[in-house]
């Protein structure tokens, strides 16, 4: 699949609940995300073009008061995952509000899975 995002994803080490908002099911656990969507690990099968309003429970981060952040989206993929018992959705977001991408950034910042190594200490003339 030709990649066609603008923007870099980020890999998320707290994977919150994402429920359909007005379906009223959960939807699965948020797998990735950056501005324009994001990734939700779940169990059903979606078919692509699907519009539903998504409540993502945000994770508790410091100096922010909301708990959930709903978002309108439509479903672009869905195939299966590693194990199978499971779908990987992308989620195109159709509006994201100036408040919701100050929230989207933070949630990036503070919980993203880094996968470069920090660097090594170097030690001294004197040793460590």
């Amino acid at each position: 699949m030709q990649e066609r995002r603008k923007s870099q994803r980020k890999n998320l080490m707290a994977y919150n609940q994402v429920f359909d908002l007005y379906g009223g099911f959960l939807l699965g656990y948020l797998g990735d995300l950056h501005l324009q969507g994001a990734m939700v690990i779940g169990q059903r099968l979606l078919e692509p073009d699907m519009e539903i309003t998504l409540a993502i429970e945000l994770p508790l981060l410091p100096q922010i008061a909301v708990s959930r952040i709903t978002i309108p989206a439509r479903t672009v993929w869905c195939q299966p995952d590693i194990s199978p018992e499971f779908f990987n959705i992308g989620f195109e977001f159709q509006e994201v509000r100036p408040e919701q991408a100050a929230l989207i950034e933070a949630i990036m910042d503070q919980y993203e899975f880094r996968r470069t190594q920090p660097p090594t200490a170097k030690p001294t003339e004197e040793g460590w």
